[in-house]
């Protein structure tokens, strides 16, 4: 039986990768190319086999030039010369993007209660203080 765990994954196909970032197959093939620190390994008949480092080298990539909007040349320069301090801004990127997320999902939890639900809360809240107290 195949493992339903994607974490547990050892490799990845480009396919899959691909459909992580919302990008085609031919730009993966492309910063193969472009960047040295991206070189997944190749199965029979050249199947490329993505791993979880290669995947964290691809999100780089994609952050630096899709999300920022650098150039090629630009970004594997960043990648080359600063690699820790690239990295370290990613991942605080990437930690207030899931805060971000997060606090959306809970504007529309508030929002998705009526005025009768918080009245009802704060009957509720009265009366738990009040039997604290007792």
């Amino acid at each position: 039986m195949l493992n339903p765990d994607k974490n547990l994954k050892i490799y990845y196909s480009i396919s899959e990768v691909a459909q992580m970032f919302g990008v085609r197959e031919t730009l993966l093939r492309f910063w193969e190319k472009e960047f040295p620190q991206l070189k997944p390994k190749r199965a029979g008949r050249d199947v490329r086999q993505y791993t979880r480092e290669d995947i964290e080298v691809v999100k780089l990539i994609h952050h630096l030039v899709k999300e920022r909007g650098m150039t090629i040349p630009g970004a594997r320069r960043r990648l080359k010369d600063n690699r820790e301090a690239t990295v370290k801004n990613f991942e605080v990127v990437d930690r207030l993007k899931a805060i971000r997320d997060e606090l959306m999902n809970m504007k529309l939890a508030l929002n998705a209660f009526t005025y009768e639900d918080v009245e009802a809360l704060k009957e509720n809240i009265r009366e738990n203080v009040s039997q604290a107290d007792e």
